[in-house]
C-alpha cells in the first residue's frame, strides 16, 4: 500500500513532542500540514517555523478538544477540505496516581480528549476519506496499553481504546487504499509528563526515546503496512505472537453454556 505523498496531513497536538516530531517529517515528505492545539500563538509559531525550514503550505486550527466546539471545528476541517488525506490523531493528556484519589473533573477530562474526541476526529476522518483515494489514519495510543501500573488504570484504559478502535477501523478499510495504523510509544522526552502525577525525571533515562525517534519509527512501521507500531520492540513477531493468542481465544468466547468449572 502507498503512503500518501502529497496532500495535506492533519495532525493534533502538534506544537510539541510527538505531534511536532510528526509535522516535521510529513513536511519534509512534501505534505502540506494543518496543525491543531490549543494555543494560537504557539501555532502560528510551529506553522511559521516549518514552513521556512520546508516550504510547505502550513494552517493552523486552534481549537481546545476538550469542547464541543473545538471538536467540531476540526471535524469540519476534515470533512470539508477535499485535500486532507492525512490524519495524525495524537493529542491526549496523562494522569497517573491512584484512582481512589483521583479527581473526578480531572478523570472526565481525560477520558473526553483521549476517548471522546479521539474517536469523533477518526470517525470524521473515515467519513472523508472513504472517497478520496490514497490516505492515511494514524492513531496514536501508548505501551502503558500493554503495560497496566497501579498509578494508570484510567490512562492504560484509554489507551487500550486505541488499539481496539483501530484494530477495528482496520478491518472496515481492509479493501479499500486507506491505511490505518495505531503506534504505541513508551516513554517520551516532552512536556507530557509535567503535572500528570508522574514526572519526567522519575524515569530511567533508559525507557526514554526522543519524539524525533519515536515519530520516524512511526512512519517507518506505516511505510511498511504495520497495523500495530510500538517503536522500541525489537521483534515485531513478538506483538503477532501477542495478537494471535487473542485471535485463538475468539471461538470460544460466545458459547451457549458457561464453562463447564462455572457449573455446579
Amino acid at each position: 500500500m502507498t503512503i500518501p505523498s502529497t496532500g495535506t496531513a492533519l495532525i493534533t497536538g502538534a506544537t510539541a513532542g510527538l505531534g511536532a516530531a510528526y509535522a516535521d517529517l510529513l513536511a519534509q515528505r512534501g505534505l502540506d500540514l494543518v496543525l491543531v492545539a490549543r494555543d494560537k500563538s504557539r501555532l502560528d509559531d510551529a506553522a511559521s517555523a516549518l514552513v521556512a525550514k520546508t516550504g510547505r503550505t502550513i494552517d493552523v486550527l486552534a481549537a481546545d478538544l476538550t469542547t464541543r466546539e473545538g471538536i467540531r471545528a476540526v471535524e469540519d476541517r476534515i470533512l470539508g477540505d477535499g485535500n486532507l488525506n492525512f490524519l495524525v490523531n495524537n493529542a491526549g493528556d496523562g494522569l497517573f496516581g491512584p484512582l481512589s484519589a483521583a479527581d473526578p473533573d480531572t478523570l472526565e477530562r481525560l477520558v473526553a480528549l483521549n476517548v471522546s474526541a479521539f474517536t469523533r476526529i477518526a470517525a470524521a476522518a473515515a467519513k472523508a476519506f472513504v472517497d478520496r483515494g490514497e490516505a492515511a489514519i494514524v492513531n496514536i495510543g501508548s505501551a502503558l496499553a500493554l503495560n497496566i501500573m497501579p498509578i494508570s488504570a484510567a490512562y492504560s484504559a484509554t489507551k487500550s481504546y486505541v488499539i481496539t478502535f483501530t484494530q477495528g477501523l482496520a478491518q472496515e478499510f481492509a479493501d479499500s487504499p486507506v491505511q490505518v495504523q495505531a503506534v504505541l510509544p513508551g516513554g517520551l522526552a516532552t512536556g507530557f509528563w509535567n503535572g500528570s502525577g508522574l514526572e519526567l525525571d522519575q524515569l530511567p533515562s533508559e525507557i526514554i526515546m526522543a519524539p524525533a525517534d519515536a515519530a520516524a519509527a512511526g512512519l517507518a512501521g506505516l511505510d511498511a503496512g504495520e497495523l500495530i507500531t510500538i517503536p522500541s520492540l525489537p521483534d515485531a513477531g513478538d506483538w503477532a505472537a501477542y495478537d494471535a493468542a487473542r485471535e485463538a481465544l475468539i471461538p470460544r468466547l460466545s458459547l451457549a453454556t458457561p464453562a463447564p468449572r462455572y457449573q455446579s
